[in-house]
């Protein structure tokens, strides 16, 4: 058992009652863990929260301060002795670093969340990345990808002497509490989005290849789309544009994605751009199978026939001709998509492969 020792936890990650997901769940569950092995962590988030299990956390909310400039503030005014500094949706590889062991002996491991363009970076922003792993790179001990994919793009962007100091844990979800669709409809199946309502997320694409299917098939086909953001009135005025008001529902966001999965026959996500996506995996243990794009973590969760289909993100022609076989029952997926999640991306391994590094 570890005793007394003291673990920061920064996250650029804004705490909101009616966007509850899988990295919430994490939060939670790390936090118990911690506890159980005698491990203080203290979380510094943008603001504090009641909801769900937030009310155990030991929450430190930076309010209208950028949370990094808030932590150097707050460890230079106060005494701190951290084991282990960790981030989370925190920019890598940046002059932060290097101001934190200016202070602190602490061990730093940084978590990379970040999805990358699909055309990759600009030129300069590529030159400035490299530069900044030269100068800060050495001031952290571990980084961690949430998916092979997020693991090759740190080593592409700052460089290959990075290798030995990576890891892969990929991200997880509680499956306990998903339920779980029973049967699937081969023919007029049903079809859920559940994403952030921004423009890299892709539904435009959808929003395009539903136009593109045969009238026959507009009639009927109906989706349901589960979240907030600010693409959403785009979203709204192309549905309108095109004449589908019938075939898109904006359910808003949800707390209980959980419970409504399982209400639907294959899950939707033309994203072009994606780390490792936890909605994915959530859809997976409902036995629910995802329609997604070969970006990013993707094709490490989704097995084009067996627990899905990967399509080319933004190819409208090929996401309608796609939709209007499965729709049709020409293509289908017969398995259960649940094992999958039990035996590789549990967030009780997610927990333990995180908590392995703070021993």
């Amino acid at each position: 058992m570890v005793i007394n020792k003291k673990v920061a936890i920064l996250c650029n990650y804004e705490l909101l009652a009616d966007r509850v997901g899988g990295m919430d769940h994490f939060f939670w569950q790390f936090d118990a863990k911690c506890k159980q092995n005698g491990v203080d962590v203290y979380w510094f988030f943008p603001n504090h929260a009641q909801h769900g299990e937030y009310f155990k956390l030991n929450i430190i909310e930076s309010k209208e301060q950028n949370v990094e400039t808030f932590f150097l503030t707050f460890c230079n005014n106060n005494k701190t002795d951290y084991a282990y500094i960790i981030t989370h949706f925190v920019e890598l590889c940046t002059s932060f670093f290097y101001k934190i062991k200016k202070f602190s002996n602490a061990k730093i491991i940084v978590v990379d969340h970040n999805p990358r363009p699909i055309n990759g970076y600009s030129f300069v922003k590529k030159i400035k990345k490299r530069i900044k792993g030269l100068l800060n790179s050495k001031y952290i001990d571990t980084f961690i990808g949430v998916s092979d994919y997020t693991k090759k793009e740190i080593v592409k962007d700052f460089g290959e002497y990075l290798k030995r100091k990576i890891i892969t844990i990929y991200n997880g979800v509680a499956i306990e509490n998903i339920k779980v669709r029973k049967t699937r409809n081969v023919v007029n199946p049903t079809f859920i989005v559940a994403s952030h309502l921004r423009e890299s997320k892709g539904i435009q694409d959808l929003i395009d290849a539903v136009s593109l299917l045969p009238d026959f098939i507009k009639t009927e086909i109906r989706i349901a789309i589960f979240g907030e953001g600010p693409f959403k009135d785009n979203l709204i005025a192309k549905i309108k544009d095109k004449k589908l008001q019938a075939n898109f529902q904006f359910m808003g966001s949800s707390a209980n994605l959980n419970e409504l999965y399982c209400q639907y026959d294959y899950m939707l996500q033309p994203t072009h751009m994606e780390c490792f996506s936890l909605s994915i995996l959530e859809s997976l243990a409902a036995n629910v199978p995802v329609i997604t794009t070969n970006v990013g973590g993707n094709e490490e969760a989704i097995t084009d026939g067996e627990n899905g289909f990967i399509t080319d993100s933004k190819n409208t022609f090929l996401l309608q001709d796609l939709l209007k076989k499965v729709y049709l029952g020409e293509k289908k997926i017969s398995k259960n998509t649940r094992q999958l999640v039990v035996d590789t991306f549990s967030l009780n391994q997610m927990v333990e492969n995180h908590f392995t590094l703070i021993q």
